[in-house]
């Protein structure tokens, strides 16, 4: 049989993405936005100038030519590869001091990598596993590590076929870590989101907002010099000061009637003052400005100006003395007495740099053991006119991103705010429980290090039902495989820090499904556990390939067996069972497929079929009916974890809470994805309230009824008939008039029928 056609991606996207960035970097006002962007265009043309020339196949998980699937690879928004190796870079001044003059190869990457080979090389390696004083960026740099360890343990074979397999690469990528004088990794239960050199460096970069610039600029440099210039045009008047009368009229005397004998001291005194101010602040305009520009024209009397002119400093000097009072009054010396305590206030930038400074005491690498060390009172050492100053609190927020502290309390804090945010700082955990197999506890940490280095990969973009790249398949990994046991105490501790992570992400973040990298997490944990859970992954509409692999028809099974009889599969009418698998297996690119689950997911995705839709929105609402079937892991986490008494302890305020956010989600301007997140929660809220009791399913659905408008009214009425009851037709509609709730349409969509279709294109 023939192979079948291998889809590659199109480079439509990565234009539109190299367009956007252009234009951020030609438009933006922001230095550091314009540089960022820059790099953005960079690789962007990098990836066009690699499709074009074949070089890159983007859809495929080795879409570098001529490049091992192991590599680490730079990768743009949306999975394009670039073509650039993360692990490749000039030698940094530490790395060169290693390279000795006589060490072979063609340049110092690769004497450098052939270096740590040999007895002196091979012992520094040795020694830094002992001590664990070295950092892993990039999982490439614990390859040589791995090689030193089995050589040490006399494993020879092993070490050569791995050192083999490296060979090719030695010229370009850095299989070496870097040595710190100690390790900065998190220990136990503990986590951090980012190292304090991140953090530092944020904060560093604060600046004053050029809104509040521009009024301290007035509070403290051109409000004295306006109130001097007031006064000397005051002083010029014959009478009693101009005024300004109810309906808008100026009464009282007029200015450049009297010219005091130090006027022109003090005029010629106050322009040196303004001009010396003016080549470093920006002009004020309005009643200053006129004023000031009077002032120009009058060195001794105002014989240059017409009476016009003169009628315009009365009337300037009537609206200022009316909004804030005469030169001297007590209203506007109390006025500017506020004014200026405002801005003597510290700015927040100024307070960042003070928050950044503290931060110098601990390592750039490391966290912080808590903010108690960081927070306080500025003193007069740091900065004397802040002396007494609080640091804010959401400051303090941004410092806490550094804080090493359990998950749950990060979450709590708001560190930790979504499910994505979760997925990347749980390798830290995960990492540590894989590793526990591993009784030797050099390498065990090496293997935690590499582990967490490998989860910063950012994920391909792939077609074809290719696969993310797996751990396992390192090969410095594949070598240790053999020195990993399973234990029990293990296999325990990961089945238990699965269930508790679940439990978070599902307490934290009811509203929203599991994402992507939180689900690979999961799975990583889940191995470790010996469960075997069929976890299924968001497919994008746009990649959508027509079919599945038969771990989506697990997941179904699962769901329709743990959710038979339930609200949720009478809402969404679920199969109750799915027949046994056939003998016969399909197979598309080598994969095994489950066309029977597709073929039911294109049959119920009709309902959302409303006259028109492109390919995108049409994969859209098959791939939502593969969600719905599966519950998208929450049945199969449920079930496996057994957590259905927890569950039912807590169903009630997770769908309040579910329900409550799309409901907030309607006082927003809708988009299509906005449309697919309210469909999304709403399912979520049905799953939970499904565990719940028929007296709390009816007060949820009371306060639903009270806090939804009138656009999600069909929603809330199809789902009060299906509790009471009824069944929605092939429609999504009830007899009683209400409607299924769903995300995607291929066409209009009944909740929002306005929104463009195109932009649900991005959706996943």
């Amino acid at each position: 049989m023939a192979e079948e056609q291998r889809a590659t991606a199109s480079a439509g996207y990565a234009m539109a993405r190299l367009e956007q960035a252009l234009e951020r970097a030609l438009t933006s006002d922001d230095l550091a936005v314009r540089r960022r962007a820059a790099a953005r265009v960079d690789a962007w043309r990098n990836v066009l100038d690699g499709m074009a020339s074949g070089r890159l196949t983007v859809g495929s998980r080795t879409p570098v030519a001529d490049t091992p699937a192991w590599v680490t690879l730079e990768v743009a928004h949306g999975g394009f590869a670039t073509g650039r190796y993360l692990a490749e870079a000039p030698l940094r001044e530490d790395e060169l001091a290693w390279v000795p003059s006589d060490a072979p190869g063609d340049n110092d990457r690769e004497r450098l990598n052939l270096w740590f080979l040999s007895d002196e090389g091979l012992a520094s390696l040795g020694q830094a596993l002992r001590s664990g004083n070295y950092r892993i960026e990039v999982p490439e740099e614990s390859a040589l590590l791995i090689v030193a360890w089995l050589l040490e343990r006399g494993q020879y074979a092993a070490a050569l076929d791995l050192t083999f397999e490296l060979r090719p690469l030695m010229h370009r990528l850095r299989f070496t870590p870097t040595f710190s004088p100690s390790s900065s990794t998190p220990s136990g239960a503990v986590v951090r989101l980012q190292p304090v050199s991140e953090v530092r460096s944020t904060l560093r970069q604060a600046t004053v907002r050029p809104q509040i610039a521009a009024m301290l600029e007035t509070l403290r440099v051109w409000n004295p010099l306006y109130d001097r210039l007031v006064a000397l045009w005051c002083d010029t008047v014959d009478d009693e000061l101009p005024e300004l009368t109810a309906d808008g009229a100026v009464v009282g005397g007029w200015p450049c009637r009297v010219w005091p004998d130090d006027w022109a001291e003090r005029r010629s005194q106050w322009l040196d003052e303004f001009r010396a101010a003016a080549e470093v602040h920006r002009q004020p305009r309005d009643n200053f400005a006129r004023l000031q520009a009077a002032l120009e024209r009058c060195p001794s009397d105002s014989s240059a100006l017409t009476g016009r002119e003169v009628g315009w400093i009365r009337r300037s000097l009537a609206n200022t003395i009316q909004a804030h009072g005469a030169p001297g009054s007590e209203a506007r010396a109390a006025l500017r007495t506020t004014q200026s305590a405002v801005a003597a206030r510290p700015t927040y930038a100024t307070l960042a740099h003070v928050l950044s400074c503290r931060l110098d005491r601990f390592p750039a690498d490391g966290g912080l053991p808590t903010l108690d060390a960081i927070d306080g009172e500025v003193t007069a050492d740091e900065i004397p006119a802040a002396a007494g100053s609080a640091i804010p609190a959401h400051l303090l927020a941004k410092a806490a991103r550094a804080l090493e502290a359990p998950i749950g309390e990060l979450v709590d804090r708001g560190v930790i705010s979504s499910g994505e945010v979760l997925a990347r700082v749980l390798p830290q955990v995960t990492s540590q429980l894989l590793a526990a197999n591993i009784e030797d506890p050099s390498l065990a940490a090496a293997y935690a290090q590499s582990y967490a280095a490998f989860r910063r990969r950012r994920s391909l973009l792939l077609l074809n039902l290719e696969h993310q790249v797996r751990f396992d398949e390192l090969p410095w990994i594949a070598a240790v495989a053999p020195y990993r046991d399973r234990r029990v105490q293990a296999t325990r501790a990961a089945a238990q820090s699965l269930r508790e992570t679940t439990v978070l992400a599902l307490t934290a973040f009811p509203q929203t499904i599991l994402p992507n990298p939180l689900v690979r997490e999961f799975g990583a944990l889940a191995s470790q556990a010996d469960l075997k859970l069929p976890l299924v992954e968001e497919v994008a509409a746009d990649i959508f390939m027509g079919t599945f692999t038969e771990k989506w028809r697990s997941a179904a099974t699962v769901a329709s067996r743990v959710m038979f009889g339930t609200l949720y599969a009478r809402y969404y009418d679920l199969p109750a069972s799915w027949p046994a698998v056939e003998q016969r297996r399909y197979k598309r690119w080598g994969k095994a497929t489950a066309d029977d689950f597709a073929e039911v997911c294109r049959q119920r995705s009709r309902e959302a079929a409303n006259g028109g839709g492109g390919h995108v929105a049409q994969n859209g609402t098959v791939l939502e009916q593969s969600q719905i079937l599966t519950t998208h892991n929450l049945a199969v986490l449920v079930d496996g974890l057994e957590l259905t008494d927890w569950l039912r302890e807590v169903a009630q305020e997770l769908a309040d809470r579910a329900f409550a956010w799309a409901v907030q989600r309607q006082t927003q301007p809708l988009t299509l994805t906005g449309i697919k997140n309210t469909a999304y929660a709403w399912r979520q809220a049905i799953f939970y309230l499904s565990f719940c009791s028929q007296a709390s399913q009816g007060e949820i659905l009371a306060r639903l009824d009270e806090r939804a408008g009138p656009r999600l009214a069909p929603a809330v009425a199809g789902l009060q008939q299906v509790v009471a009851g009824e069944r929605f037709d092939a429609a999504g509609r009830t007899v009683g008039g209400g409607r299924r709730l769903l995300g995607w349409s291929a066409g209009p969509h009944w909740l929002a029928p306005a929104v463009r279709e195109d932009v649900h294109a991005s959706g996943g």
